[in-house]
């Protein structure tokens, strides 16, 4: 019994309710039970899953009813629904892995579900809860001028000459940013920050904060530091070419993708110490209350594959739980990008992000 989640695992099958014992041996019984249903219901913070979705009608006959949600709005519609007894969706893509633990999980809201063909295949840290796909945000510069790495350890951004020159999107307004200023306050990564510092400037850093995740936090809003709406706009405002200064910020690295089509000059930085940005997962899970549990199942097991995630594929920046899944040609696989960045740790998140929170506030707002 996994007493943190109130489930039971039985044979690698995370049980929470009953939606989680329906399963037919084998998948020719899985799709004839799921064809039986005849549809299935799907909230996801990715608008992707509408691509996913036509490919597996086209495929099974099965009907596929998507919304796409925002994190909090998910969260908050599957509490209320699930909670309140109101059928809603079979099963979702849920991130902000923090609310999602605190809100959905602990709650027994949401039932882990790993597909037979993918328990060999699938990574068994990615596997309860189970990872759909992880996505990056990384330290990226406007390489109009220079084509040089223009930092290489994270306090650089606090120094005076890159005060108002550093972008990144409002914590307030998306979860996995402020997941990943809660995790730079645990005390492994307060540990490396702090060497950092010592590396860089060759003396012991002098702390005003708790920790040196704070404090770099402190100094990181306190440089002028430009809080925006989008990663779309950020990426718009740092790639545009011939500003006067070389700007930088810290949003998801799939934005390079535009160089080309919107005459931007992005340029990455994976090599910053002690981290290049964050990693943040998005996870896939079946409703306690399912009303069509054979056909999430069978479109779970779909999108864990090569074909299902075809649509995330496409882009750099996206990674699939899946190993056996490339990754785009111009991208490196996950297992290189993981070392290099700051990774969530749900119940440390779920447990110390509203200090964090409070603490922002405190020293930006």
């Amino acid at each position: 019994m996994n007493k943190a989640l109130g489930i039971l695992v039985i044979g690698g099958l995370v049980v929470g309710s009953a939606v989680a014992q329906v399963s037919p041996a084998g998948n020719e019984k899985l799709v004839a039970a799921a064809k039986a249903e005849g549809k299935v219901v799907v909230y996801s913070i990715t608008s992707r899953i509408s691509g996913a979705a036509k490919t597996f009608e086209a495929k099974y006959g099965i009907k596929v009813e998507a919304s796409n949600l925002k994190d909090g709005e998910l969260i908050e519609k599957v509490s209320k629904e699930v909670g309140g007894g109101i059928v809603g969706a079979d099963f979702v893509i849920s991130q902000d892995s923090g609310r999602v633990y605190g809100q959905l999980l602990n709650t027994g809201y949401l039932v882990n579900y790993v597909p037979d063909a993918m328990k060999n295949v699938i990574p068994k840290e990615y596997q309860n809860p189970l990872v759909f796909q992880y996505i990056n945000k990384v330290f990226i510069f406007n390489s109009s001028k220079v084509k040089t790495p223009v930092i290489k350890n994270v306090w650089e951004v606090t120094e005076p000459k890159w005060k108002g020159l550093v972008q990144f999107k409002d914590p307030k307004l998306e979860g996995v940013n402020a997941n990943f200023l809660t995790m730079i306050t645990s005390p492994v990564w307060a540990a490396k920050l702090d060497k950092a510092y010592s590396d860089l400037y060759g003396k012991k850093l002098k702390l005003t904060a708790p920790n040196a995740g704070y404090e770099w936090i402190k100094m990181f809003f306190r440089n002028g530091l430009i809080l925006g709406n989008s990663d779309t706009t950020i990426s718009e405002n740092i790639g545009v070419k011939g500003q006067p200064a070389t700007t930088m910020g810290l949003f998801v690295y799939s934005k390079t993708r535009f160089d080309a089509k919107k005459n931007l000059a992005l340029m990455p930085m994976p090599d910053v110490q002690p981290f290049a940005g964050f990693l943040y997962p998005a996870f896939i899970h079946i409703t306690k209350n399912a009303s069509h549990p054979n056909a999430a199942k069978l479109f779970i097991e779909y999108l864990l594959s090569k074909e299902g995630f075809a649509p995330w594929a496409v882009d750099v920046g996206s990674y699939s739980s899946n190993p056996t899944i490339p990754v785009d040609p111009d991208d490196k696989p996950m297992a290189w990008w993981a070392p290099r960045l700051v990774r969530e740790d749900p119940k440390f998140i779920f447990e110390n992000r509203a200090e964090v929170e409070e603490f922002i506030n405190n020293v930006s707002y």
